[in-house]
């Protein structure tokens, strides 16, 4: 059965963030806040975690996980970025936005698209986030929190809880975070493309 900390969205107490950090680093799932709204965090580097995370979700290799980074050098570390991106990512992180990018060798294949060989990054603004990825001190494997059957991802911990009691091994309860996702962005060609239209507003991409 998951645990369940109730956690201040303004003020995360250390305690529990460092517990939430050893759950992932010990191979759990978790269910967190983020700005956009709750998303699943599994540790980047355990297959049976990641596979968990596609199981929950009921997706397949195709699906472009995010990796979660606390700032744009840990972003750099896994995704190709030449200066026009940065100056871009600089911008807009931390956000609402999801960027697909051309990834590193610094990533294991299973965690890529297949085909394109790119994943998704982003830069959260929560504090929550914020507080658990310092803890980490790497990137969080992260997909939004929208299961099989649902129109919009979840927001209430208490129902997180009762849905996925056995199939995540934690709960943040960091209040409401909304329902709509992030805007996704693909970085991968000579221009932004918007994927998908979401939180983060659209016009600053084409300012």
């Amino acid at each position: 059965m998951a645990q369940y900390f109730e956690i201040d969205p303004a003020h995360p107490a250390p305690r529990l963030i460092a517990r939430a950090a050893a759950i992932v680093r010990d191979g759990g799932v978790i269910a967190y806040p983020t700005d956009s709204c709750y998303a699943l965090g599994a540790h980047l580097g355990d297959k049976d975690a990641m596979l968990r995370l596609r199981r929950i979700r009921g997706v397949d290799e195709r699906h472009h996980f995010t990796l979660m980074c606390r700032d744009l050098s840990q972003l750099g570390t896994y995704a190709r970025v030449d200066n026009a991106r940065y100056r871009l990512l600089k911008s807009l992180t931390p956000g609402s936005y999801t960027f697909i990018l051309e990834a590193t060798r610094e990533l294991p294949r299973r965690l890529l698209h297949p085909r394109r060989k790119t994943i998704g990054l982003r830069v959260p603004e929560h504090p929550v986030a914020q507080a658990l990825l310092a803890a980490l001190g790497e990137p969080l494997l992260s997909t939004t929190l929208a299961l099989p059957g649902d129109e919009v991802p979840l927001t209430d911990a208490h129902e997180i809880r009762r849905r996925l009691e056995h199939d995540v091994d934690l709960v943040l309860d960091g209040g409401s975070c909304g329902t709509e996702p992030t805007t996704v962005v693909d970085l991968t060609g000579p221009a932004a493309e918007i994927v998908r239209a979401g939180k983060g507003p659209v016009a600053p991409l084409f300012a």
